[in-house]
């Protein structure tokens, strides 16, 4: 496997962890796969994440706290967010 594709896995690997109800920053994503300085590089191999439902891309906002972007949209991935922190509070 290529160096390119060995991170790219690694960062779908580390996106996998992210419990319901919790959100990661890119940048976290890129530190946990090996290359903190390539939270860019996250963001760019989520946005062709073709398996959302499966690998929860929508868990990984900007260090700022904004929800950055996401495939199917930034008000569904802002939802998802909210309704996954309920459910998590819900479970308490």
């Amino acid at each position: 496997m290529s160096k390119k594709g060995s991170f790219t896995k690694r960062v779908l690997q580390e996106v996998v962890k992210i419990p319901l109800g919790y959100t990661v920053t890119y940048k976290e994503i890129a530190a946990r796969a090996g290359n903190p300085k390539a939270a860019r590089a996250v963001g760019n191999i989520l946005k062709h994440n073709r398996w959302v439902f499966f690998i929860p891309c929508h868990r990984v906002i900007k260090s700022s706290g904004d929800i950055g972007g996401y495939a199917l949209g930034k008000k569904l991935k802002r939802e998802l967010i909210i309704f996954e922190q309920k459910i998590k509070n819900m479970l308490k």
